[in-house]
């Protein structure tokens, strides 16, 4: 009778699938590069086919490695979801829970949930990663992690959503623009060509191209930049204007700039927080639980104290 694959050598599979390096694969693995090799020499030998095209200086996949890969994934997955729905019957919110953050929502909401995560839950260990919304989903269905927390509009396929809250969009730009020196922004007089975003890939660029009315690519010549830091400091020195999520502007963003933020006098552009998980995930039934933590410690609940100025005369951190 042919052996079957263990978990363990789909592990070390997918594991060198995404590094194509076999020391770095062995080190994500927790073990030598050897015994990963042997391993899965092991797993071409049981499947009777080669997964690995190996040499002195390159390591990628046969064909039938990358549709073993894209199989594996998906049995690892299951077995994790297994093990996470034992446990949560045993005990909902312990253990190991692996969650995913977009960078345009991790600096301002994490700071306000996790003390509570921390105190309610003493026995959860929450494990964080940081990434775009494409590889954080990509991750969420391949099992490596729990729950992403992402922005929508975006399409998700068939994982499962839980909506938080709505996050709306403000105008920021240099005190002394125009368009800064009214009470509030009207969304039809902005022009894309003038608004900084950040580069492809980051979810907040469509955001704000569509609170523009613009879901096109956008010129070569425009302005990009690749964190929200680097995105002020381009609308600081004169390059532009921006969009911001409030969260960000709550959280402190414009302390010491010289920006200001106004609001939009009607049809206020916004984007809405959710958490996505695998609807066959053993954890799924924590998802309305985590969901209740972020709801209350980081959903707006009423218009903050500067609604019409902030940066250089705000003071403190909200």
């Amino acid at each position: 009778m042919t052996p079957l694959p263990s978990l363990r050598q789909l592990r070390y599979l997918v594991e060198l699938a995404e590094r194509l390096n076999f020391r770095a694969a062995a080190e994500a693995c927790f073990v030598t590069q050897s015994t990963l090799s042997a391993g899965l020499k092991e797993l071409e030998s049981a499947l009777g086919v080669q997964l690995v095209e190996r040499s002195t200086r390159t390591v990628r996949l046969t064909a039938a490695g990358e549709e073993i890969v894209r199989r594996a994934r998906a049995l690892i997955a299951e077995a994790e979801d297994l093990v996470s729905a034992a446990r949560s019957q045993r005990e909902p919110m312990s253990g190991r829970m692996r969650l995913g953050v977009i960078p345009t929502i991790a600096p301002f909401v994490l700071p306000r949930i996790l003390p509570t995560l921390r105190k309610r839950y003493p026995k959860l260990r929450l494990h964080l990663r940081e990434d775009l919304t494409d590889r954080l989903l990509e991750r969420l269905r391949a099992g490596t992690l729990d729950f992403a927390l992402i922005a929508l509009p975006y399409d998700t396929g068939d994982l499962t959503l839980r909506p938080l809250f709505k996050d709306e969009f403000w105008f920021v730009a240099l005190a002394d623009d125009a368009m800064a020196k009214s009470k509030a922004v009207r969304v039809e007089s902005l022009d894309v060509r003038d608004i900084v975003l950040l580069e492809e890939g980051h979810c907040l660029r469509e955001h704000a191209l569509e609170a523009c009315g613009r879901q096109d690519r956008r010129p070569e010549s425009a302005v990009e930049a690749t964190s929200l830091p680097t995105l002020l400091q381009m609308v600081e020195g004169g390059l532009g204007v921006t969009l911001l999520p409030e969260i960000a502007l709550k959280a402190g963003i414009l302390n010491g700039t010289q920006l200001v933020a106004r609001p939009f006098s009607r049809g206020t552009p916004s984007r809405t927080l959710a958490l996505a998980a695998r609807p066959t995930s053993g954890r799924v039934a924590e998802l309305d639980v985590l969901a209740g933590v972020i709801e209350q410690c980081a959903a707006p609940r009423v218009p903050a104290p500067h609604r019409a100025v902030q940066g250089a005369k705000q003071r403190g951190r909200g």
